[in-house]
């Protein structure tokens, strides 16, 4: 049930943070809830398949290459990432110049934020085990 919440709580913290940053650039609640929506939905449908993709590039590689292969798809995670950000914003504004600085602005905070919202969901999860460890058993 922790996990689930957790995820469904990334899922809103990363919406925020496109909603916050569409709507700095643009000042326009319409163009901010469009890329709150549709940048994580787009990222959604991608994500499985470089996931797939990368899966069959490093099946059958010798373990000391696995890590380069690993850092390397992280990387391209990454870039994919960075590039919905700009499609998102250059269709949405039809500015290159807006569509540059979500590919900055939106990765760094997402970096900045997400961590902060991990060590919150870890103390909530891991006083939630002491409060069980402390109840007794049914017997």
């Amino acid at each position: 049930m922790v996990i689930a919440a957790r995820t469904v709580s990334q899922v809103v913290t990363h919406m925020g943070i496109a909603f916050g940053i569409m709507y700095f650039l643009t000042g326009s609640v319409a163009f901010g809830g469009l890329a709150a929506l549709l940048e994580p939905m787009i990222n959604v449908v991608l994500l499985p398949l470089h996931a797939r993709a990368w899966a069959k590039v490093r099946a059958g590689q010798p373990s000391a290459r696995r890590v380069t292969f690993l850092a390397t798809e992280k990387l391209s995670q990454a870039g994919m990432h960075m590039g919905v950000a700009f499609a998102v914003m250059y269709w949405a504004t039809g500015s290159a110049a807006f569509g540059g600085l979500a590919v900055v602005l939106e990765p760094a905070c997402n970096m900045l934020l997400l961590p902060y919202h991990d060590r919150a969901w870890e103390r909530f999860a891991q006083r939630l085990e002491t409060r069980r460890g402390m109840q007794p058993t049914p017997a």
